[in-house]
């Protein structure tokens, strides 16, 4: 196989079709359009179906039906679609219908700007819907890394029957980069035995959300949990650098992660022993693999583009061994290397000077 320089949005698309994907229903809304024109333009070329929806709601909806049918069916779109696809994400959940999103976050609240932005962390950890239930958050930090995890997610939805979400952010849907693309999968030879596609023969097949007795919802939702416990403990991912003789930690995702390496290096060329964390899974959260870590610091900076969200699955991992300082840029604005090296140094000057005792929880923000 040979790299070839791709645009996130396109090399996302393409990576789903080389997974296998059957079926795509999506509706445009920048920063990840060309991700729907790529797929516009590819599915019918290989007899695959293609449908643009008239919203973001009808869009989740045709992805619930095709799922339900045994399809590999997905979706994409960026933060305010993803808030519209919320109630679709439950029924999805609660029927155990295997399906993958994309979500290309952009600045907010509201309509907000089309500029890149993390501040979809809670929306796509926390809530993705009423009731009890995590969708699998993966969060690529380079245009290889989505590509892999792209074409990794449709085997996961299938096996735990589960929602993936792969979190990327503007800044990763409009890069290029050389990406080398994994190879194309044979169409899927049989549908699923619990899918829905028609009797024949047998005994009819049902997939609902929809459970009146009490008693059967509950059973429903225990079932549920003791999935996400399963993926829970199988599927945390993350990344260490230069962690193993470092003092100080940074703890970033995605975009961010990967400036947060620069500021690593320029840390370390000043004299401070910097490593950085990088979880990949943002559900579940590696916290255990961070928890660890925390022992040798003497303090950890969280960085992220939104007001401190992952700051809190940081905070239970940290628990109040460390000080804990965190920087955040909002609106669509991009930390750049020197802020977060300048936080890094700022940390072990404190700490130096005999103030870096106990747990503190510091919030930097650019005016």
């Amino acid at each position: 196989m040979t790299r070839a320089l791709w645009k996130g949005n396109e090399a996302l698309a393409e990576a789903a079709i080389r997974a296998g994907v059957d079926a795509f229903f999506g509706y445009p809304i920048t920063p990840q359009t060309e991700l729907l024109e790529y797929m516009a333009r590819r599915m019918p070329e290989l007899g695959r179906v293609f449908l643009q929806a008239e919203s973001e709601i009808a869009a989740i909806n045709m992805v619930y039906g095709a799922a339900c049918a045994g399809a590999r069916a997905m979706t994409s779109s960026s933060s305010p679609g993803i808030s519209l696809i919320q109630e679709g994400l439950s029924y999805i959940a609660c029927s155990e219908a295997p399906c993958v999103v994309v979500d290309i976050m952009r600045g907010g609240p509201g309509l907000g700007n089309i500029q890149p932005s993390q501040a979809d962390y809670f929306q796509l950890t926390r809530s993705a819907g009423h009731g009890d239930f995590h969708p699998l958050v993966l969060a690529p930090a380079t245009l290889q890394e989505a590509v892999d995890l792209m074409y990794a997610s449709f085997d996961l939805a299938f096996k735990y029957r589960t929602i993936v979400i792969i979190a990327g952010d503007g800044a990763l849907g409009q890069m290029m980069e050389p990406v080398e693309m994994p190879p194309m999968r044979p169409p899927a030879p049989d549908r699923p035995d619990w899918a829905v596609f028609g009797a024949k023969g047998r005994p009819p097949r049902a997939i609902t959300s929809l459970y009146l007795d009490a008693e059967e919802l509950e059973q429903v939702n225990q079932r549920l949990q003791a999935k996400l416990k399963i993926i829970a403990a199988n599927e945390q991912r993350w990344e260490c650098h230069l962690t193993e003789d470092a003092e100080y930690l940074v703890v970033a995702f995605g975009t961010v992660a990967r400036i947060a390496k620069s500021a690593v290096r320029a840390a370390r060329a000043a004299g401070v022993r910097a490593g950085l964390f990088r979880p990949i899974s943002l559900w579940p959260y590696p916290s255990e693999a961070l928890s660890k870590l925390i022992g040798q610091m003497r303090g950890v900076l969280v960085v992220e583009m939104n007001a401190g969200q992952m700051l809190e699955d940081v905070r239970m991992a940290v628990c109040g061994r460390t000080p804990l300082r965190f920087l955040g840029r909002m609106g669509g604005v991009i930390p750049m290397p020197d802020e977060i090296a300048a936080e890094m140094m700022h940390m072990a000057r404190t700490h130096q000077r005999g103030n870096g005792h106990g747990a503190q929880r510091l919030l930097q923000f650019k005016e």
